[in-house]
């Protein structure tokens, strides 16, 4: 039995979870509303405060979907209390971002400044002129959106310039030595 799909979600008290007949589950909570369609063969079964995800049988589709269906609706409950960010940091001279309204412009070496508006759900914030915040209730958006602006310019690994996840090692290389 598949260990994260076995464990048992609990609802936190302000989240309103439904299940329609064709599998799509709703999720509404206090920073908004999130639905998506789970694999018919996965049996929802909300229980009060706690919602567990069943499956028919051991065959492999079944197997995979049984954890994913799972740690979707906890991910949905997840963004709907308490949100999902990303934090990115820009390194390099002369490398900045500055917000103006709903478009990011990112300074990054170009002969062009790079603008990028903000999509529909998604707020970013530019704490300083290096660090960029994107922030969301839906985790694939935040985490796809946080990667497009990173790949305007990767760290690189002799400089170690670029844009790069606040966690994020980047492993670093030595240049060429002259005889």
């Amino acid at each position: 039995m598949s260990r994260i799909g076995r464990a048992p979600i609990t609802i936190p008290s302000g989240v309103t979870v439904t299940v329609s007949d064709e599998n799509l589950v709703a999720v509404k909570g206090p920073l908004g509303e999130l639905s998506e369609k789970i694999d018919m063969n996965m049996k929802i079964v909300i229980d009060g405060e706690t919602l567990t995800v069943e499956r028919p049988n051991d065959n492999k589709r079944n197997r995979s979907l049984h954890g994913l269906s799972r740690t979707l609706i906890d991910n949905m409950v997840i963004g709907v209390t308490k949100g999902y960010e990303k934090k990115l940091k820009i390194i390099g001279v002369g490398y900045r971002a500055a917000k103006k309204g709903k478009v990011l412009d990112l300074t990054l070496g170009f002969s062009h400044p790079v603008q990028m508006e903000d999509p529909e759900g998604i707020t970013v914030e530019v704490p300083t002129n290096t660090e960029i915040t994107v922030k969301g209730i839906n985790k694939q958006n935040v985490g796809n959106y946080a990667a497009k602006i990173r790949q305007w310019r990767k760290p690189e690994p002799y400089k170690g310039k670029g844009i790069r996840y606040v966690d994020e090692y980047v492993r670093r290389k030595e240049g060429k030595t002259g005889k």
